[in-house]
């Protein structure tokens, strides 16, 4: 019982490759989220749950999903070539992490097979400072950065609520789509056109729902909420990755949990298409 284990050389065209990136040094407030993907593994395969997305897909053994493991990385630029890897063997990335800065080099990977991509970000930070703390490779910063060197047509941001004046002008610079918590309805529309890029910061959530996250944010989404909507995402989705979730501020692996959920059904809308 479990998730294929594969090398990224032993991938087959058509797989979802679930690649941990254990990368947590562009961290502004806390370390942890290095710890991550073999935490959200061992909670997908967790004996106090099972394998079906709410759609019934079956996810034990599925011959389309393998967890490639975690990649050996020499630093950050590296983070792209384990994605170049999976692409170049005609699966789909869908990568743990890890910091959300990790989300630029992958999509400087994901941007040279697709370049009218469109993200979907679901996250309680836009992450589009020009700089944090004098790192413009912060976690707060992969945005800028994506939408600066075009590796992006449009960028959504869903349950933001943490605006700034800064990062406002950063909107309106790169013509960003955004959501603000105060601002969402349940009937919102999530169909896409073209190829779209899906990263789920695992602190969209209230706190209260996944208090193991380094930046606890009030007043964001429920589980089921967020649930809801991957459900009613309709799109071409050509990567994922799942982050900030820290084991180091879990409780009683709760957020583990969401975050194995979380994944679980982002592979089910993955492999119904």
């Amino acid at each position: 019982m479990g998730l294929i284990r594969s090398t990224l050389d032993q991938l087959n065209a058509n797989d979802i490759a679930l690649v941990g990136i254990p990368f947590d040094e562009n961290s502004s407030f806390m370390q942890g989220p290095a710890k991550a993907p073999e935490s959200i593994i061992d909670s997908i395969e967790s004996d106090s749950a099972n394998f079906f997305a709410e759609n019934l897909t079956d996810l034990n053994e599925h011959p389309r999903v393998k967890w490639c493991g975690n990649t050996e990385l020499t630093g950050y630029e590296s983070i792209r070539k384990p994605i170049e890897q999976v692409l170049a063997r005609g699966a789909t990335p869908f990568s743990l992490g890890g910091d959300h800065s990790m989300t630029f080099p992958i999509m400087q990977a994901i941007a040279e097979r697709h370049p009218d991509l469109h993200i979907v970000q679901f996250d309680a930070h836009g992450d589009l400072y020009d700089e944090l703390d004098g790192n413009k490779h912060s976690h707060a910063c992969p945005f800028a950065r994506i939408m600066e060197n075009g590796l992006a047509k449009n960028l959504t941001q869903i349950g933001i609520r943490t605006m700034t004046q800064h990062q406002k002008e950063q909107v309106d610079r790169f013509g960003v789509d955004v959501i603000e918590m105060k601002d969402w309805t349940p009937d919102i529309n999530l169909s896409f056109d073209g190829p779209v890029y899906v990263t789920f910061d695992m602190d969209v959530l209230d706190p209260a729902f996944a208090p193991g996250v380094s930046h606890h944010e009030p007043g964001g989404f429920s589980t089921r909420e967020a649930i809801s909507m991957i459900q009613k995402l309709n799109a071409n989705i050509v990567g994922c990755d799942v982050v900030e979730y820290n084991p180091d501020r879990d409780i009683n692996g709760v957020t583990g949990m969401v975050a194995a959920k979380i994944v679980k059904e982002l592979l089910s809308v993955m492999l119904s298409k």
